[in-house]
């Protein structure tokens, strides 16, 4: 069953992609929502500071590796691992910037604060979701989803690993030849009980393989154990053979 840990590599197609666009866009929005007065200060296009680089960048990156991994391999586990990969970047997303503040203290690795346009509370929420929150919720479901592919059972990968059993399976020798000259080939030779009297007597009679039944010199027909083949050699027939004669 060595095809079971092997999958059709369309199996994370759909999660890999999503799992990169999603990690681009973790990592690369903070940089280009400037040009719209969009995101989190500095108020400055592809601006750099720590906060964007670990708030941002990292979990972005490993939301896309996790996307490669579930995109190019035929492999359950290392699609789990993508999986995986994907929703730790999504929950990093979401709590990194508390977790860095309260539990690590560190002040300098922050996301900034919204760009908003007066005093729109409406314009903060979505840049908040837009770039941190809502992104990392949807990267976790996605990494999920995509950890629950690769685990799942399905009937074509039943099928492709019997196949591939088959494939690697050595073919069967050749039966060898047992013919042998003058063995009985027809099955009318063949006796299945040794007495008349027994159940499944067949009274066929078995005739010398090099006599002719209607030949002024053949013999009278005799009765053969099962399975046992020996042509007579005269009135008596063969020596050792127990026969019954026709009643």
């Amino acid at each position: 069953m060595a095809a079971l840990g092997r999958i059709p590599r369309s199996r994370g197609g759909v999660c890999g992609v999503l799992l990169i666009l999603l990690g681009l866009w973790a990592g690369l929005g903070p940089f280009v929502g400037p040009y719209v007065h969009f995101g989190y200060t500095p108020d400055k296009a592809w601006a750099y500071n720590t906060g964007r680089l670990y708030l941002s960048i990292v979990p972005g990156a490993v939301a896309v590796i996790g996307g490669l991994l579930a995109l190019a391999t035929r492999s359950r586990a290392v699609g789990v691992i993508g999986g995986v990969f994907g929703a730790l970047g999504g929950g990093w997303l979401v709590a990194g910037a508390s977790f860095t503040s309260i539990v690590l203290k560190q002040t300098s690795i922050l996301p900034g604060s919204p760009i908003i346009w007066g005093t729109s509370s409406e314009r903060t929420y979505l840049e908040t979701v837009a770039l941190f929150t809502g992104v990392g919720c949807l990267l976790i479901f996605v990494g999920a989803l995509t950890s629950g592919r690769f685990s799942l059972l399905g009937a074509r990968d039943v099928q492709a690993d019997q196949y591939y059993d088959d494939y690697s399976a050595p073919s069967p020798a050749p039966a060898p030849d047992v013919s042998q000259e003058g063995f009985p080939t027809s099955p009318g030779q063949f006796q299945t009980s040794q007495f008349p009297d027994e159940p499944g007597y067949s009274a066929t009679p078995v005739y010398p393989a090099t006599v002719r039944p209607d030949s002024p010199t053949a013999t009278a027909p005799t009765f053969r154990q099962a399975g046992v083949f020996s042509p007579g050699t005269g009135s008596s027939g063969s020596q050792g053979q127990q026969t019954r004669p026709t009643e």
